[in-house]
């Protein structure tokens, strides 16, 4: 599913996830941290998990993460929110893979979504030895 967001100058404008849904989960308690909200850690993990599918698919192979560029943390996630992960493609390198990851919330219990989470992933391609290698075009 790929989105495009809105023109927020727009008063009817309600934002949407950029990106393709590649994760979606519903964390419970045992995620949590000492104020009962998801831990970032938690987050952070599942969001790697996420962006080295895509990095793996289009590297046919192995892949190392070497940074994350950036991770903006928006809002706490409570228990019981539906977790989504959307992914987006943002460069290939000769032997790199950049990923823009976007966390959004969902309330089970409405319909309304928000961002959570903007980060930046990036990834290398690595042989069986783990030297890095160049990434099939």
């Amino acid at each position: 599913m790929n989105t495009t967001p809105c023109d927020e100058s727009r008063e009817d404008c309600e934002p949407a996830p950029e990106g393709e849904l590649t994760l979606r989960l519903i964390p419970t308690r045992n995620e949590t941290n000492l104020h009962g909200d998801i831990s970032g850690g938690w987050v952070v993990a599942q969001m790697d998990h996420a962006a080295e599918s895509v990095a793996s698919r289009l590297a046919q192979g192995r892949i190392a993460n070497v940074a994350l560029e950036s991770v903006v943390f928006m809002s706490p996630i409570r228990v019981g929110a539906a977790v989504c992960f959307y992914t987006r493609l943002l460069d290939i390198g000769s032997s790199s893979i950049r990923i823009a990851i976007e966390v959004w919330t969902q309330n089970p219990n409405a319909e309304d979504r928000r961002k959570v989470v903007d980060a930046v992933f990036v990834y290398v391609a690595i042989d069986e030895h783990g030297r890095i290698r160049r990434v099939p075009r």
